[in-house]
């Protein structure tokens, strides 16, 4: 049974400020200063009142993942908030008294293997190790478990896991800004799926995660220009999270670099 205290992820919105964004970078024509609407914004499209031409689905985030191999099984909840714990339960059968060790490998750590926590194996062969995340990404995670003869440790296959980052985030779009170029050279729209960010390259995917649920889209904008916001969201992204009805929210967020 998986036990993933600390970790529960129904990230909470923030009292929403504004569905404007504060400013994401369009260019053609210069780009505008997003105000607040002054009607709250509703479930169906704000501005036309019609749906999304193609329908948009999120995947889930709070799945089990695991990973198998040399007699090993590891397990854990597919994503984690910064600084909470994300917890590895498995079983090495044979092997009581042994160490385990969890390594993690991405962008953070130079796509090498590195020790992220360990755990005794236990009578029974099962083992729970509990790690304070204190990086974000999305890694691949093994179970190792350390030789105490002069032998090859026995290594799992790995799973994927991603610590996000908590992001205060807002969303943009209106009729008068649909049709205008981005800062990184789309033009937006309401099918338009992207994030707006004052620093990560235009292109580069960005993993989001909003009460369970998650969504990979790439950098297509400059912005937000409102203090203590991280993202802008197209209204296409936030109505596929479910951030329309916050107007601001906070969301997990992670970029996902490509390895070299």
């Amino acid at each position: 049974m998986i036990a993933f205290a600390g970790s529960l992820l129904a990230v909470p919105a923030t009292a929403a400020a504004s569905t404007g964004g504060g400013g994401a970078g369009l260019t053609s024509p210069p780009a505008p200063t997003h105000k607040a609407p002054t009607h709250k914004p509703k479930a169906s499209d704000p501005t036309t009142g019609s749906p999304l031409t193609q329908p948009i689905t999120t995947e889930p985030g709070n799945t089990l993942v695991s990973a198998t191999g040399n007699g090993i099984t590891v397990q854990a909840i597919a994503s984690a908030m910064l600084r909470r714990t994300l917890t590895f339960t498995g079983s090495a059968p044979g092997d009581a008294g042994k160490t385990i060790e969890i390594e993690r490998s991405g962008h953070q750590t130079d796509w090498e293997w590195a020790p992220t926590v360990t755990a005794t194996v236990q009578p029974g062969g099962a083992f729970t190790a509990t790690w304070t995340t204190d990086h974000i990404g999305q890694f691949s995670i093994r179970a190792v478990l350390d030789s105490l003869e002069a032998q090859p440790a026995a290594v799992t296959q790995s799973m994927i896991v991603t610590v996000y980052l908590p992001s205060v985030a807002s969303w943009y779009g209106t009729k008068k800004l649909y049709g205008h170029g981005t800062a990184c050279g789309q033009t937006l729209t309401k099918q338009l799926l992207g994030v707006a960010n004052k620093t990560l390259p235009c292109g580069e995917q960005v993993a989001l995660y909003y009460h369970g649920r998650t969504l990979t889209v790439p950098v297509i904008d400059r912005g937000p220009y409102v203090k203590g916001r991280r993202y802008d969201l197209t209204y296409a992204t936030a109505k596929a999270l479910g951030t329309v009805t916050a107007g601001v929210a906070t969301i997990g967020a992670v970029s996902l670099p490509t390895a070299p």
